[in-house]
């Protein structure tokens, strides 16, 4: 079912192969108040490619997100978006109208609207909340928010308040308020966090199936999680690149062991 309700390729991906970048960053530097958050941190993640983030907490994964999208600006050093697009000079509107999209781990949704609405108004991301709810969905719009229902087994919950939903189901709105958007970069922070072992499960053959018509960046603490799903993974420490590699490889890296997967 995923495989045919994300067919769409973005314009600039039919000429793309993977292996190029969809996201490149070089040496990034982040402080506050001396305390150095990122240090000449450089990462590339491919296009169509879902990568892992981990490492122990303080280890800088959270500032990585708010550099990509904005929230905070580097010291120094480079982020290039779809191999031309400087997103240092960028605001976080700019950044997210770009194409990069963010789930935190808290869900983040409108409670007192239905299911329904709160696709709608992401939808329509460049326009007041009220005004969307006033507008008239296209056919086409219409038919893109009925996807995501289905894809997010949410098609029984699309008249409900959301604030109703449970908290697993919460995380999936969230992320139907990130894909009607089409994104080509969905940056995801602990996405199962909270959702059943059935919900997880079918989490990770979603990121599974929309890994290749967007890139993926997914932080998480559940090694078991990201064993499903990971393509390839990048370990932080102390806001430094430690390793990066196949998750087999990272596993067997001493320095990995050493600091964050315990001996």
């Amino acid at each position: 079912m995923t495989d045919q309700l994300f067919t769409k390729v973005h314009p600039v991906d039919r000429h793309r192969r993977q292996r190029d970048s969809v996201l490149t960053l070089e040496k990034i530097n982040v402080s506050f108040d001396g305390f150095r958050a990122l240090t000449d941190l450089s990462l590339q993640i491919g296009v169509g490619e879902l990568r892992c983030i981990i490492g122990p907490n303080g280890a800088g994964k959270t500032t990585l997100m708010d550099v990509i999208t904005g929230k905070t600006r580097p010291d120094n050093g480079h982020i290039v978006f779809d191999q031309d697009i400087d997103l240092t000079r960028m605001t976080p509107v700019e950044i997210a109208r770009a194409g990069i999209g963010r789930k935190f781990q808290k869900p983040t949704v409108f409670e007192a609207l239905s299911v329904f609405d709160n696709l709608e108004i992401a939808l329509k991301t460049r326009k007041t909340v009220w005004s969307c709810l006033r507008a008239k969905l296209s056919g086409e719009q219409r038919d893109r928010i009925e996807e995501v229902l289905s894809l997010l087994r949410l098609t029984h919950e699309s008249t409900r308040s959301a604030g109703l939903l449970s908290h697993g189901q919460k995380q999936f709105l969230e992320i139907g308020m990130l894909l009607v958007q089409d994104p080509h970069l969905l940056l995801l922070d602990e996405p199962v966090a909270g959702m059943t072992d059935a919900e997880t499960e079918y989490t990770a053959e979603l990121f599974r199936d929309l890994a290749g018509q967007h890139s993926l960046m997914v932080v998480e603490h559940d090694m078991g999680f990201v064993e499903t799903i990971a393509d390839h993974v990048t370990v932080l420490h102390q806001g430094q690149v430690l390793a990066e590699g196949s998750l087999r490889e990272v596993q067997a890296n001493d320095q990995v062991i050493e600091v964050y997967l315990g001996r």
